[in-house]
């Protein structure tokens, strides 16, 4: 199963720190994937652990900000786990440039994978002004 995801959170007109510490021990970078395609930028991130409600996606002027928080299960034995390494949130930042539309991200997680595709701003205008040839495209 498969969720969309709809939580662009655009910091052109806040202050364009995330709210999450950059401290190591609190995240963690995931593995991931950037294709530049004909029209579009996709980005997939490997973030097990993490479902819809935990992703937050902030865009401040050409850097792209992911931020993957997991659930929490609090276990009876949490004290002998020792699992807050293997817990640790999610965190990318990634600078894509001003040539993309941030403002019509869109998302899906997948069994951890999330997936982002960004179009290019030259892309939109191109449809504009020429309807007929992008449909075949």
């Amino acid at each position: 199963m498969h969720t969309i995801i709809h939580p662009l959170k655009s910091a052109r007109s806040r202050n364009c720190q995330p709210g999450i510490v950059d401290d190591p021990k609190f995240v963690r970078s995931p593995h991931y994937e950037c294709v530049e395609r004909d029209h579009a930028v996709e980005i997939t991130a490997f973030v097990p652990g993490v479902d819809a409600t935990g992703i937050e996606v902030v865009a401040c002027g050409p850097d792209l900000t992911i931020t993957a928080r997991k659930a929490r299960f609090v276990r009876v034995n949490f004290q002998s786990l020792h699992l807050e390494s293997a817990q640790r949130d999610y965190r990318l930042v990634l600078r894509l440039g001003n040539s993309l539309d941030f403002d019509n991200i869109a998302a899906e997680i997948r069994e951890g994978v999330l997936t982002l595709r960004i179009p290019k701003k030259e892309t939109r205008a191109f449809a504009r002004t020429h309807p007929a040839l992008s449909r075949v495209a």
